[in-house]
C-alpha cells in the first residue's frame, strides 16, 4: 500500500500541491471506506435494526461529546506560524480532552439513572460506560491528526484512516459472530477512532522532541488567551452544529422506537461516503492551505476553486447513489433494510450541501468570524431539533425523519451562502488596505 501511495503522489506533483494533497488522503480514505462498505452488507446481516439503533445513540452521544472535548483547540493547530505556539495548542487540546473526558465519566456515574430514563434505551445502561472512552480516543486522533495536517503530512493521516478502518470492520464482524451484537458494533466503533492515534503520536514527539522540553503554565497561560476565541466561540458552535445532527437520532430512538434510528444511521453511513472519500481530504488541505492564501489574498479565489472541485468530484456520486438506493438496499443489505435506502433520496439536497459547506466553513475561523459561526449553528440547531420536537408535540412523529432530513437542506445552504458573504466582505476589505 505504501508503494502505491508513494508512486500515484509522485504522478500528481506536475499538478499542483493541492490536488495532490487531495489524492493522497482520498487514496487513503478510499480504501478504508471500501473495506467498511464491503463489510456494511455482512454488518446488517449479523446485527438487526434494533441492533444498530443502540449503535447509533452511542455514536450520536460521542459524536455530540467529542467535538467540545478539546474545546476546539485542536482545529487552531494549523494556523499559527510559530511552531512553539503550535505545540503549545496540541497541549492545551490533550489536557482539555482527558479532564473533559473524565467528567463525562463522572456525570454518568452520578446520573445513571436519569440519563438511561432520558434516553428511553433501557438496553443502553451497559453500554453508556464506553461513552466516555469513545470521547477521550477521538479527541487523541483529532489533536495529532491536526499535527500531521499542519506539517502536510498527508500520507500519514491516509494510512491512520486504513489501520482505523480494518480493525473497526474486523472487531465489529467476530465480535457478532460470537452473539455480542451491540456491544460487538460499540467496541469497534472505539478501534475505529483509535486506531492509528500512536502513529500520529509518535510523529508529532519526533517533529517537537526539543520544544516540549520548553513547555511551561505561563506559555500555555498566553496560548490560551490568544486563542481564547476557539473556546469561547467555536466550541459552542461545534456543539451546536453536532447537536443539530445528533439530537434528532437520538429523539427518534426514544420516541419513535423500533429500528427507525437503525435505518436511519444507515442510510447516514452510506450518504457519507462520497462526503468522506472527498469531503474530509478537501477539509484538511483547505484548512492547511487557507492560512497561506488569506496572507496572500488569494482566499476568496481559492475557496470557490474548492467549491467547484467539490461539485464536480462529489455531488454526481451523491445523486446517483440516492436515486438506486430504494432498489439496491434490499438486494445489498437484506430484505429488512428498504426503509434506509427510501431515507436517502430525503437527504440528497442536505448531504451535497454539507459536501460543499464542510471544507469551507474553516474559513470563518481562519477570519477570525468564530462568533457568525456560533450563530449561524445555533439557528442550525433551532431550526433541527427544535422543529422535531414542535411535530412530536402537535402528534406529527411520523413526520420526524422527513423533516429532519429538509430542514439540513436548509441549515447547509444558509451556512454557505453567509460564508460566501464573509469571505466577500473580507476580500473588499483588503483591497481597500492595499
Amino acid at each position: 500500500m505504501k508503494s502505491l501511495l508513494d508512486k500515484f503522489s509522485a504522478k500528481l506533483d506536475v499538478q499542483g500541491g493541492f490536488l495532490k494533497a487531495v489524492s493522497v488522503l482520498v487514496g487513503g480514505t478510499v480504501f478504508a471506506q471500501g473495506l467498511a462498505i464491503l463489510a456494511l452488507p455482512i454488518l446488517t446481516r449479523i446485527y438487526s435494526p434494533s441492533d444498530f439503533s443502540l449503535f447509533a445513540v452511542y455514536t450520536s452521544l460521542i459524536m455530540v461529546l467529542s467535538v467540545a472535548s478539546c474545546l476546539r483547540f485542536e482545529i487552531a493547530i494549523p494556523i499559527p506560524k510559530e511552531k512553539e505556539e503550535a505545540v503549545n495548542l496540541v497541549a492545551l487540546s490533550f489536557i482539555s480532552n482527558l479532564v473533559i473526558s473524565l467528567i463525562i465519566l463522572l456525570i454518568i456515574v452520578i446520573f445513571y439513572a436519569q440519563i438511561i430514563k432520558l434516553l428511553g434505551q433501557p438496553r443502553f445502561g451497559e453500554l453508556i460506560w464506553f461513552v466516555p472512552l469513545g470521547v477521550l480516543f477521538l479527541g487523541l486522533y483529532n489533536t495529532f491528526q491536526f499535527w500531521a495536517t499542519r506539517q502536510k503530512k498527508f500520507k500519514v493521516i491516509a494510512k491512520t484512516r486504513i489501520i482505523q478502518s480494518f480493525g473497526g470492520v474486523i472487531t465489529q464482524i467476530f465480535l457478532g459472530i460470537l452473539g455480542y451484537f451491540s456491544f460487538g458494533l460499540i467496541v469497534g466503533q472505539i478501534i475505529k477512532v483509535s486506531a492509528g492515534t500512536h502513529s500520529l503520536i509518535k510523529n508529532f514527539l519526533n517533529d517537537t522532541h526539543e520544544i516540549l522540553k520548553k513547555i511551561d503554565f505561563i506559555s500555555l497561560k498566553e496560548t490560551f488567551i490568544r486563542n481564547k476565541n476557539f473556546p469561547k466561540y467555536s466550541t459552542f458552535e461545534a456543539l451546536a452544529n453536532t447537536a443539530a445532527m445528533q439530537l434528532p437520532i437520538i429523539f427518534i430512538a426514544s420516541k419513535v422506537g423500533g429500528g427507525e434510528a437503525g435505518y436511519l444511521m444507515l442510510a447516514i453511513q452510506v450518504m457519507a461516503i462520497p462526503v468522506a472519500f472527498i469531503g474530509n481530504a478537501v477539509s484538511q488541505v483547505y484548512l492547511a492551505n487557507a492560512p497561506e492564501k488569506l496572507q496572500q489574498g488569494q482566499l476568496k479565489n481559492f475557496t470557490l476553486k474548492s467549491i467547484k472541485s467539490l461539485i464536480k468530484i462529489g455531488v454526481l456520486p451523491l445523486i446517483l447513489i440516492s436515486l438506486v438506493s430504494p432498489y439496491l438496499f434490499p438486494i445489498i443489505f437484506g430484505e429488512n433494510w428498504g426503509r434506509a435506502g427510501e431515507m436517502m433520496i430525503w437527504m440528497l439536497p442536505w448531504f451535497c450541501l454539507q459536501l460543499i459547506v464542510s471544507p469551507i466553513s474553516m474559513s470563518l475561523h481562519i477570519l477570525d468570524k468564530q462568533k457568525i459561526a456560533l450563530i449561524l449553528q445555533i439557528i442550525g440547531l433551532i431550526i433541527r431539533y427544535f422543529g422535531i420536537c414542535i411535530l412530536f408535540y402537535f402528534s406529527i412523529s411520523s413526520k420526524l425523519f422527513e423533516y429532519y432530513a429538509i430542514s439540513g437542506g436548509v441549515f447547509y445552504f444558509l451556512y454557505l451562502c453567509t460564508t460566501l458573504y464573509i469571505i466577500n466582505i473580507h476580500q473588499g476589505k483588503r483591497k481597500l488596505l492595499f
